[in-house]
C-alpha cells in the first residue's frame, strides 16, 4: 500500500519532467545526439571517481558499464553506424554492434559481454558484494575504453574529461 506522501512526491516528480527545464546541467545541453552520448559518458566516469573514494563500489561498477556503453553509443552515432533515434537496450547486442563496425574485434565483445553479465549483474542484485578492487578495475577499464575511443574521433575536443 502507497501512502498519501509518497502518491504526492510521484505527482510532484511527473509534473518535474513536464515543465520546461529551469537548471540544466552544465556541459550537458548539447543538441547533437552524438555529443549527448559523449557528455553523459564523461560525466559517468567523473562521478564514478568521486563514488569510488567514498566507498560506493556497486555504484561505480555499474556506472563504468553504462560510460563503456555511452561511449559505445557515441561512435555508433558519430561514424554513421546508428541513426540518433535508435535504441539498442540490449547490453550484448550494443556490444556487438561495436564489434560489427570494427572499433574492436568479437572476442573483445564477448569478453565485454560476459563480464556484464557475470559480473555487473551478480554485484548489482547482490548475488555478489562489489569489492574496491573491482570497482577500481572497472573505472579504469571505463576511462581508458573512453579516453581510446573519444581520442580516435573527430570531435576528441567536445569531451568533457
Amino acid at each position: 500500500m502507497v501512502n498519501d506522501d509518497i502518491r504526492e512526491r510521484l505527482v510532484a516528480a511527473e509534473r518535474r519532467f513536464e515543465e520546461s527545464p529551469v537548471t540544466i546541467e552544465h556541459g550537458l545541453n548539447v543538441s547533437d545526439p552524438e555529443l549527448v552520448q559523449l557528455r553523459r559518458a564523461c560525466r559517468l566516469l567523473a562521478a564514478g571517481l568521486q563514488l569510488l573514494d567514498r566507498g560506493y563500489y556497486t555504484v561505480v561498477i555499474e556506472s563504468s558499464f553504462v560510460a563503456i556503453e555511452r561511449t559505445i553509443q557515441f561512435r555508433l552515432i558519430h561514424d554513421g553506424a546508428m541513426a540518433p533515434e535508435e535504441m539498442i537496450s540490449n547490453h550484448r547486442r550494443l556490444y556487438q554492434r561495436g564489434a560489427e563496425i570494427g572499433l574492436y574485434d568479437e572476442p573483445f565483445s564477448e569478453k565485454l559481454a560476459d563480464l556484464w553479465t557475470q559480473n555487473r549483474t551478480k554485484t548489482y542484485y547482490r548475488l555478489g558484494i562489489a569489492t574496491k578492487e573491482q570497482a577500481a578495475a572497472m573505472q579504469q577499464l571505463a576511462i581508458d575504453f573512453h579516453q581510446h575511443y573519444v581520442s580516435t574521433s573527430q570531435c576528441k575536443h567536445e569531451c568533457l574529461c
